[in-house]
């Protein structure tokens, strides 16, 4: 359009040099705005704006701010309330939140936080637990497990507690997989002493007279 305007305004010899001036000229802005563009230098992370650099790093952190809040909520949710120990050495254990029955205590010289498990035949540990807790030597046995039989060991004479009960020649199998190191499952190796009570999500152990 450039062109044919000036072809219109213009006669002649000199009028042509002035169109063929004019279309050189054109040209040669044409070429330098390409050869420009084609040379621009393509924007370094260091030219990013500082929202661009620091945006996936914000993310990362508020995630990372975000479970481990959700973290510390549910430790705090299933944390195991306190056994409750009434007049003649009573034991009221509450119902912990997922549904299980939660108390601390001994196994040997190592205390343990005990799962409570009356379908269990005997108080059971892992070999890590074992190992700290000085429970050395036993009768090697196989384990029934819903997952298959488990190799371990179980001895006859371990001294247990859970609050202020204490119970001595205690049958205590090693060979627990899974769960914390301090975590051990107490069975009826040691819950047979007690008359066992289930009401208003609370477990009561009662001593067995002598």
């Amino acid at each position: 359009m450039i062109l044919i305007a000036a072809c219109a305004g213009w006669t002649g010899a000199g009028g042509l040099k002035h169109i063929n001036f004019r279309a050189k000229k054109v040209g040669v802005l044409s070429l330098l705005t390409l050869q420009s563009m084609s040379t621009s230098p393509t924007p370094s992370p260091n030219d990013l704006p500082t929202s661009l650099k620091w945006g996936p790093l914000a993310i990362v952190v508020v995630w990372l701010a975000v479970m481990g809040g959700l973290y510390l909520l549910s430790a705090q949710y299933l944390k195991p309330k306190s056994v409750a120990v009434l007049p003649g050495g009573v034991l009221v254990i509450p119902m912990a939140r997922d549904g299980h029955f939660y108390a601390t205590g001994t196994v040997g010289s190592k205390s343990a936080r005990f799962l409570v498990d009356t379908g269990a035949s005997m108080v059971t540990v892992s070999e890590a637990f074992a190992q700290q807790a000085g429970l050395v030597g036993g009768t090697p046995t196989v384990f029934k497990t819903a997952n298959g039989d488990l190799q371990g060991r179980v001895l006859s004479d371990v001294p247990v507690s859970m609050g202020p009960a204490q119970v001595s020649g205690v049958r205590v199998g090693v060979g627990l997989v899974g769960g914390e190191p301090d975590e051990a499952l107490l069975g009826q190796s040691f819950l047979n002493k007690f008359e066992i009570t289930l009401a208003d999500r609370q477990m009561t152990l009662k001593p067995k007279a002598q």
